[in-house]
């Protein structure tokens, strides 16, 4: 899912990169290229609207018209509004006080659970952890 979205969004931003200067369509255009990039990775319609809406404002103010390359004044603005709605801060993980402590996992299938898994225990494992993975999967 995130491979598409991501394939989409390059897409979208190469054709901005031979842009010397943003017009009212190409920022239109642009826009409307997410929208139907995250509404195809199922994002909820009301977030794409809010996140179309933040990113149109954005863009379309001084600091895209004045920047060296619009273009990439616009991929960072995109990529700002993503990390601020996907929650914008690092968590850490908190351990029980006692052993052992559960991460549960739980998605859409083929939405990368058990490579997160996987990637999870070995970055445990390299912070000296003893991780232990579990398929606790009830319909297979």
């Amino acid at each position: 899912m995130f491979e598409t979205l991501s394939d989409r969004l390059t897409t979208v931003f190469s054709s901005l990169r031979s842009k010397g200067r943003l017009s009212e369509a190409d920022i239109n255009a642009t826009a409307r290229e997410i929208r139907v990039a995250l509404l195809e990775a199922d994002v909820a319609l009301p977030v794409v609207k809010d996140f179309i809406g933040q990113v149109k404002e954005r863009a379309r103010g001084a600091e895209v018209s004045q920047a060296l390359n619009p273009a990439q004044q616009v991929v960072k603005i995109v990529n700002e509004e993503l990390i601020g709605i996907l929650g914008g801060e690092t968590r850490r993980i908190r351990f029980a006080k006692n052993p052992p402590t559960v991460i549960m996992l739980a998605g859409l299938q083929g939405s990368g659970k058990t490579t997160l898994a996987g990637k999870l225990a070995r970055w445990l494992k390299s912070e000296g952890h003893a991780p232990l993975l579990v398929a606790a999967d009830l319909q297979r």
